[in-house]
């Protein structure tokens, strides 16, 4: 399993060695993960004297894929997304550049073969349990040199950010990691009664991971129209400063002053719900705002009391048509998160309960929206806007017409 994924990164290294003197183009995630993950391949590509240039992305669209191959000969690589759509992603590139794809969600192979998809759920390991994707950038990163086997801490820091925790643990690869952190001195692990706290050491001292992540996930996802994600990966790599200290605490109030807002929205009654589906949609509430914003707002509220633990959360929120280093791209589409309460994740996790993973994608699919990202906890594709109703009766049909043993729950 491991070893067959080490094998592939091997693979992709030798075709990279092969593109001696070209600029690496890096597009990432805006969220803890992604930031970690863009400072882990940022730091390792200087060290082997690569130039990168970076790029961050809410989601890989269709629209900026293709301005994104426009080109040839160029080093193109994905971080914390594009598992699912390496082969769309082999159709555009069609030979043309070496592609690298480092991500931990669900996936499907490549078809061309200058397309390396490194995506663990293609070697057995479990995308929201075994693995994030700053570890598997920083697997990447210790097979081009040992010597970035100092980079373990953002490795585990990007873990702790996504949330992936088996009985309040980091499990798996991310485990090992946050281990090896440990034993350098970069981090340090408390044990509580309900699991583990981890720790890890700045320019300023020691701070607590989930706050750290926090902070980082602030800057990328809140200020993603403000070079926010930019601040986020300078964090990562020199630690906070007074300047990302101010840009914090704006971002942070204007994010609570909006989530605050809604949750107001929503025990007034805007809550819609169907048999097995409660959703909202913010319309353009959130702005500015990234649309990373609606998934985080799932999390606030997935534990509130006026969410149903047995149905699946789901929010929606519209997408700006301009994309940062892109400009306008032509865009008139609404992004879908869902989430699930601690009750569903266990029946999940026993295949009592269908995986957003599998029911959002085919549902997306059925009413011709873009799928990318998705876990089987946590998972979020786009829509045309005005599809949002037609989106929800989908995936009632899909439920409907599953394994009925797939529902041993019903709404209140």
């Amino acid at each position: 399993m491991i070893e067959a994924f080490i094998n592939a990164m091997d693979k992709a290294l030798d075709a990279l060695n092969r593109y001696q003197g070209k600029t690496v183009r890096l597009f990432h995630h805006n969220d803890a993960d992604g930031l970690t993950s863009a400072a882990i391949l940022t730091r390792a590509f200087e060290r082997k004297g690569r130039p990168i240039r970076r790029s961050a992305l809410e989601k890989p669209y269709p629209a900026v894929l293709e301005r994104i191959f426009d080109g040839e000969g160029d080093i193109i690589v994905f971080a914390d997304f594009a598992g699912r759509i390496a082969p769309l992603i082999s159709g555009l590139n069609r030979g043309r550049n070496l592609v690298l794809i480092l991500d931990h969600h669900a996936a499907s192979p490549a078809t061309d073969p200058q397309v390396h998809n490194l995506d663990p759920e293609l070697y057995g390991l479990k995308g929201d349990l075994d693995i994030s994707a700053s570890v598997t950038c920083y697997l990447f990163a210790k097979r081009m040199d040992e010597g970035n086997a100092d980079l373990s801490a953002l490795a585990a820091l990007g873990a702790v950010g996504d949330e992936f925790f088996l009985e309040g643990k980091l499990a798996g690869e991310n485990r090992r990691a946050v281990l090896e952190a440990a034993a350098r001195g970069a981090a340090r692990i408390e044990e509580g009664q309900t699991g583990e706290t981890y720790h890890f050491l700045t320019p300023r001292g020691e701070s607590e991971g989930s706050s750290l992540a926090e902070y980082i996930a602030t800057l990328g996802a809140v200020g993603y129209y403000r070079e926010g994600p930019e601040a986020g990966v300078a964090v990562c790599l020199q630690g906070p400063t007074a300047a990302s200290d101010r840009m914090y605490g704006e971002l942070k109030t204007m994010k609570e002053e909006r989530f605050r807002r809604e949750i107001g929205r929503l025990q007034a009654g805007d809550l819609h719900r169907t048999e097995h589906i409660q959703w909202f949609h913010v319309e353009d509430r959130f702005a500015p705002m990234g649309v990373k914003m609606v998934g985080a707002f799932c999390d606030v509220i997935r534990k509130m009391d006026f969410v149903d633990p047995g149905r699946y959360l789901a929010g929606f929120q519209r997408l700006s048509d301009f994309i940062p280093g892109f400009g306008p791209v032509g865009m008139a589409d609404v992004k879908v998160s869902m989430r699930v309460s601690g009750w569903m994740e266990w029946q999940i996790r026993g295949k009592t309960a269908m995986g957003l993973n599998r029911l959002l994608p085919e549902a997306t699919a059925a009413v011709g929206g873009f799928s990318d990202a998705c876990h089987s906890l946590a998972a979020a594709t786009t829509v045309g806007r005005g599809k949002e109703e037609q989106l929800i009766a989908e995936m009632e049909k899909i439920l409907k017409r599953g394994d009925s043993s797939l529902f041993h729950f019903h709404g209140k």
